[in-house]
C-alpha cells in the first residue's frame, strides 16, 4: 500500500490530520466526526513514508477496548508493529521491565481495587465507615493522588478546590496515609501509582530514560480533554522536551473533572506549544441533522470558547421527540412503549439505548421493559469477559478446539457446548437467568459469523482471546441500559434521554457554575450518542400521585417547544446567593448567629436543645440507603447539620422543610415526601409512648 492510498476516502480535514506527520500537532474534534480514522490514517501515513518506524509510535488510549480498536485498524492499514495501550498499561510494561535491573526484586503487585486495602486501613486507624462511605473516601484518594497532593496536604488542597468529602477532611487524610502505608509495606501499587514510580524511574536513571526514548519517538494521545495531571507529568517525561506528539480531543466533552481530569492541557495546547497545528474536525458522520442541530443549540449557552459547532453529513432523519409524564413509572412505561414500537419497525434492540444519570434510575427502565417483553441489557456491570459463564465457556471452548475433528462443524459445535452450561431455545423470563442467556446468545452469534467468513473452532478460540485481551465484547441483543458517563464514546441508532428534570440533569449536588457547565455537556454527550432517532423525557412527580412540582431541565430551555419551558423563571436560588442574607439569630438565647452550621441549626451549638435521637438515627439511615441506591455520596442528600436540624424541628408540612436552610425546591421534592413521612412516625411513636 503506498503512501497515497492511505489517504484516500478522508474529507478534507481528516486528510489535513494525516499530512501533518510531524509535531506538534492539536486535533480538536466534534463528537461523531472520524477522529479515530484521522489519526490511524496519519499514523499510517507518516510510516509508509518512512517519517517514522511503527516500532517508534506510541498510541496512548483511556480503555482497552479503545486501545484494541486502534491496534485493528492500525493492523488493516498495513502497520501493524504500531503500539496502542492505555495509560497504565504502556507505564506497567516498562515499569516491570525496568524494575529489577534498577531497584531489584520482583516488581510490585498491582491491586485492582483499593476496596480491601482500605478496609485494611480503617481497621489500622480504629474507623468504622460504611461501604459507600468507603467508595467516596477510595475517590477523594484517587483524586488526591492523579493531582499529585500528598496526605498531609489534603484538607487544604480539597478546601481550595471546592470539594465535600464524605467524612471530616482530617479523617480522609489520616486513612489515605494508612492506605498508602500499608500499601508501600505490602509491596503494591495502584493504577496512580503505577504512573507515578514509571515517571521517577525514568526522573532517577538517566539510563532507563534513554532508553525509553530511544524506543518511542512518536507519540499520539487520544481523550485529551480527560488527561489529569499524573498522566501529563508522565507523558513529558516521556517526551523529555521532544514535541513530536499529536493530541486528540473535544473539550465539550469533557465529563470526569470530579476525577481530577482537565481540559485546559487540550485548550492551552498552543499557549503551550505555540508552533502548534491545530486542526478542527466538525463534519459529523454519525447523527442525522435533526440531532446535530440539537446538539448545538444544547451547546449554545455553554459557557466556554472552545465550542465546535458540527456539521451533518447524512440524510434528514426524524425530529427529537420531547415527552412529558406525571411520574416516573408513567415515564417508564412510555419509554418501554417507544422502544417496542422501533423495534417491531426493524431497529435492533442491540441498537437502542435508554440513557439516565445516576444508576439507581434504571430499575424502573428494567421493570417496564421486562414487561413490555423487550430485553435489555445493563452497561457497566461486569466486564463480559469476566462473567463467570463466559468464562466457563472459553474455557470449554478451549479445550474443545485442542480436540476438534474435521468434521466438526464451528457453529453445531459451539452450539452444543453453550447448551450444556445454559444455552436455551428458549429465552428465560429476566434477571440473572437472563443475563446468563444473553451473553451465551452472544457468542454463539460470534461463531455464526465468523462461521460464515470461513473460521474454524481454532480460529474461533484465537477470537475470542484477542477480544478478551482488548475488552471487546460482541454485540448482545437488548436495550442498552446506562448512565450518561458509561455511555461514553459509545453510540446507537436510537437514544432515550430520561429523567431530564432540574435536580437530575443538572445533578442536584452540582452547584459552582464549573460543575453546572460540566452537567451540561454531559447532556450534549448524550445527545450525540443517537444516530437518528432520539427521545428526551421527565416525569413532573416521583411516583403516581405525587405533586407535580419537577421542571425540565434548564438545558431545554428554549429547546422543547414548550412553553412552559420557555417562560420558567430562573432557579430562586441563584437570586438568594446574590441577595444579602439578614440577620439569624439563636431561636434559644437569640443571639446573631454568624457561623453557618450555627445558622442551618437555627441555634447557638452551645445552647441545649431536645431532639428525638431515634428520629436522628432513622434519618441517617434513611440518608445511607439514598446514597447506596443514588450511588452519590451521603452528603449529597442532607449533610449531617442538617439532618440534626430536621431532628430537632420535627417539621410537619413542607413549608416547614423549606425553613431550614439547605432545603430547597429541588431537595424537596426529590426527598421531601420520604423526610416527612420518618418525622410522622416518630411524632406517632412518641404519642403511643
Amino acid at each position: 500500500m503506498e503512501p497515497y492510498d492511505v489517504l484516500a476516502g478522508l474529507d478534507p480535514e481528516q486528510r489535513d490530520v494525516a499530512e501533518a506527520v510531524r509535531g506538534p500537532v492539536c486535533v480538536l474534534a466534534g463528537a461523531g466526526t472520524g477522529k479515530t480514522r484521522a489519526i490511524t490514517h496519519r499514523i499510517a501515513h507518516a510510516v509508509r513514508s518512512g517519517v517514522v518506524d511503527a516500532q517508534g509510535v506510541l498510541a496512548v488510549t483511556f480503555t482497552t477496548r479503545a486501545a484494541g480498536e486502534l491496534r485493528q485498524r492500525l493492523r488493516q492499514l498495513g502497520t501493524p508493529g504500531v503500539q496502542a495501550r492505555t495509560f497504565h498499561a504502556a507505564a506497567l510494561r516498562q515499569l516491570t521491565y525496568f524494575w529489577p535491573r534498577v531497584i531489584g526484586g520482583d516488581p510490585p503487585r498491582v491491586i485492582e481495587s483499593k476496596m480491601p486495602l482500605l478496609i485494611d486501613a480503617c481497621r489500622s486507624i480504629r474507623k468504622n465507615p460504611d461501604r459507600s462511605e468507603l467508595r467516596d473516601i477510595a475517590g477523594e484518594i484517587e483524586w488526591a493522588k492523579v493531582t499529585q497532593i500528598a496526605p498531609e496536604d489534603y484538607a487544604d488542597a480539597a478546601k481550595k478546590a471546592g470539594r465535600t468529602p464524605p467524612v471530616a477532611p482530617e479523617e480522609v487524610f489520616r486513612l489515605y496515609d494508612a492506605y498508602e502505608t500499608l500499601r508501600r509495606d505490602r509491596h503494591l501499587v495502584d493504577f496512580e501509582t503505577i504512573l507515578e514510580l514509571t515517571s521517577a524511574v525514568m526522573t532517577e536513571h538517566r539510563e532507563v530514560a534513554t532508553q525509553i526514548r530511544q524506543q518511542y519517538r512518536y507519540f499520539v494521545v487520544d481523550e485529551y480533554q480527560d488527561v489529569n495531571p499524573l498522566q501529563k507529568l508522565l507523558l513529558d517525561t516521556w517526551l523529555g522536551g521532544r514535541d513530536d506528539l499529536c493530541v486528540v480531543g473535544d473539550p465539550n466533552q469533557t465529563i470526569y473533572s470530579f476525577t481530577g481530569a482537565t481540559p485546559r492541557y487540550l485548550t492551552g495546547f498552543s499557549v503551550e506549544h505555540p508552533n502548534a497545528t491545530v486542526i478542527k474536525l466538525v463534519r459529523d458522520y454519525r447523527s442525522t441533522p435533526q440531532v446535530v442541530s440539537l446538539a448545538n443549540r444544547v451547546l449554545e449557552k455553554a459557557r466556554t470558547p472552545h465550542k465546535l459547532s458540527l456539521i451533518a453529513q447524512r440524510p434528514d432523519g426524524p425530529e427529537p421527540v420531547f415527552a412529558e409524564y406525571d411520574d416516573e413509572v408513567a415515564e417508564a412505561e412510555g419509554v418501554a412503549r417507544a422502544v417496542k414500537k422501533l423495534a417491531d419497525g426493524g431497529v435492533p434492540t442491540r441498537e437502542i439505548a435508554v440513557l439516565f444519570r445516576v444508576n439507581a434510575q434504571s430499575e424502573a427502565y428494567e421493570q417496564a421493559l421486562g414487561k413490555a417483553g423487550v430485553p435489555y441489557v445493563l452497561r457497566g456491570a461486569d466486564r463480559f469477559f469476566e462473567r463467570p459463564e463466559v468464562r466457563q465457556a472459553v474455557v470449554l471452548l478451549r479445550g474443545a478446539a485442542r480436540s476438534v475433528e474435521p468434521d466438526d462443524t464451528l457453529v453445531t459445535t459451539v452450539h452444543h457446548i453453550l447448551a450444556g452450561i445454559g444455552l436455551t431455545p428458549v429465552v428465560p423470563g429476566g434477571g440473572k437467568a437472563r443475563e446468563k442467556w444473553e451473553s451465551l446468545k452472544a457468542l454463539a452469534d460470534l461463531a455464526e459469523d465468523l462461521a460464515a467468513e470461513g473460521a474454524d473452532l481454532p480460529a474461533f478460540v484465537t477470537e475470542l482471546e484477542r477480544r478478551a485481551s482488548e475488552q471487546h465484547a460482541p454485540p448482545v441483543e437488548g436495550v442498552t441500559l446506562a448512565s450518561l458517563h458509561a455511555a461514553k464514546g459509545l453510540e446507537w441508532d436510537a437514544v432515550f434521554l430520561v429523567g431530564v428534570t432540574d435536580g437530575m440533569l443538572p445533578i442536584i449536588y452540582a452547584e459552582t457554575p464549573e460543575q453546572i457547565e460540566e452537567e451540561r455537556r454531559l447532556l450534549y454527550v448524550g445527545v450525540t450518542r443517537a444516530r437518528a432517532h432520539l427521545g428526551l423525557s421527565w416525569a413532573l412527580a416521583r411516583s403516581p400521585g405525587g405533586r407535580r412540582s419537577r421542571r425540565p431541565s434548564r438545558f431545554l430551555d428554549g429547546l422543547t417547544g414548550r412553553s412552559g419551558a420557555q417562560s420558567r423563571t430562573p432557579e430562586p436560588a441563584s437570586k438568594e446567593r446574590r441577595a444579602v442574607a439578614a440577620p439569624v439569630s439563636c431561636r434559644v438565647c437569640a443571639r446573631t448567629l454568624t457561623s453557618a452550621a450555627a445558622q442551618k441549626l437555627g441555634r447557638c451549638s452551645t445552647c441545649p436543645v431536645d431532639y428525638d435521637e431515634a428520629l436522628l438515627e432513622a434519618l441517617k439511615s434513611w440518608r445511607t440507603g439514598v446514597g447506596k441506591k443514588d450511588k452519590i455520596p451521603q452528603w449529597a442528600v442532607f449533610t449531617d447539620v442538617t439532618l440534626q436540624a430536621i431532628a430537632e424541628r420535627a417539621p410537619a408540612s413542607e413549608q416547614d422543610l423549606l425553613a431550614i436552610a439547605g432545603i430547597g425546591r429541588v431537595k424537596l421534592d426529590r426527598y421531601g415526601e420520604a423526610v416527612l413521612d420518618l418525622c410522622r412516625t416518630a411524632a406517632n411513636q412518641t404519642e403511643d409512648a
